[in-house]
């Protein structure tokens, strides 16, 4: 399949010349706006984007500091199109972002000379981020099986969280749900990360973790601590690796992820939006697959029962807005 090409650019002359030079080895989508390019984004992504600087309404250099402040548009490779010859212009470009400038009027072969040449760097960079990808998450499954391994009490509930999460995500999408926020996620990330919820359990003893009934107060205060010890392995984890990007979603869970809506959760008693999005999230997948889930303790509630528990907690327990998303997607989705 050839790769797509948005070109950006309130002169219809030039969007012209530029997908008749690219359309033979690519496939080119032009636009006469920013404002276009960012509605065509939300259902494309491109792998290269030619973008105007002189435009009106939004700048080519307004719209590259909203493409690189979205974790899902910013690593889409920019080349700015310019009548500009000042060096200060391209000093600004670079520094926000683009990977090259093509002047105008366009010469065709260098224009398809640099689409060729930035097209196999992305790719090379796309390769190797992949294979990072799957190296942490091959980490992040590995520490999330060794928590599950203790736990006797949870078998298989790290896999359905984190593909609870991803149908939730997909379908506070499609009701434009916190949208904006997502976009901004590396998705990939946070459903990955959802199986670190637990971390801190690593420290709990046996005695509590695995006991067959009920825990004591005394037993559940020592539980309750299971997320401050995620918080703190986390953290260390990005002082020694340094990278606080691929942690931080798992911290954000781990820590807070036992929070309540109306701020009776626990560690921080936080509330409300102080609670970051994806523990909220956490909050209403954990409980119900802990409902769904036969335990040695308790017997599986139906699928109709335990949706009916998040309702009744939406508000108090439960950000409102999410448990009514959640509630609606159909028993047959989630299993």
């Amino acid at each position: 399949m050839p790769e797509l090409i948005f070109v950006v650019d309130d002169n219809d002359a030039n969007l012209a010349v530029a997908a008749a030079a690219l359309e033979a080895k690519y496939k080119v989508l032009t636009m006469p706006s920013a404002e276009k390019m960012f509605s065509l984004l939300e259902k494309k992504k491109p792998d290269i984007i030619l973008l105007d600087i002189e435009m009106p309404e939004q700048s080519g250099f307004e719209a590259m500091e909203k493409l690189k402040s979205c974790d899902a548009y910013s690593n889409i490779p920019v080349i700015f199109l310019t009548s500009r010859t000042d060096a200060a212009s391209e000093a600004n470009g670079i520094e926000l972002g683009a990977v090259d400038f093509i002047q105008k009027p366009f010469s065709e072969p260098v224009l398809l000379n640099r689409i060729k040449h930035h097209l196999n760097i992305d790719k090379l960079i796309r390769e190797r981020t992949e294979h990072l990808v799957r190296l942490q998450n091959s980490i992040v499954f590995i520490m999330a099986v060794l928590v599950e391994n203790r736990d006797k009490n949870t078998g298989g509930h790290v896999e359905r969280t984190a593909a609870y999460m991803k149908i939730l995500i997909e379908a506070m999408m499609a009701q434009g749900v916190y949208a904006d926020e997502m976009r901004s996620w590396n998705l990939e990330s946070v459903i990955s990360s959802t199986r670190l919820h637990d971390l801190g359990k690593v420290v709990i003893p046996d005695s509590i973790l695995n006991k067959p009934g009920p825990l004591t107060e005394e037993e559940f205060q020592i539980m309750k601590t299971h997320p401050l010890e995620g918080e703190r392995i986390i953290d260390e984890a990005i002082q020694r690796s340094g990278d606080a990007e691929f942690l931080s979603n798992a911290k954000a869970i781990a820590v807070s992820h036992h929070e309540r809506w109306n701020g009776t959760g626990y560690p921080y008693g936080l509330k409300e939006y102080e609670i970051p999005l994806q523990a909220r999230m956490m909050a209403i997948i954990d409980v119900y697959d802990a409902l769904v889930s036969k335990r040695s303790y308790k017997k599986a509630f139906s699928h109709k029962d335990a949706i009916k528990i998040i309702m009744e907690g939406s508000g108090q327990h439960f950000d409102p807005l999410v448990a009514k998303v959640f509630c609606e997607i159909d028993e047959e989705t989630l299993n």
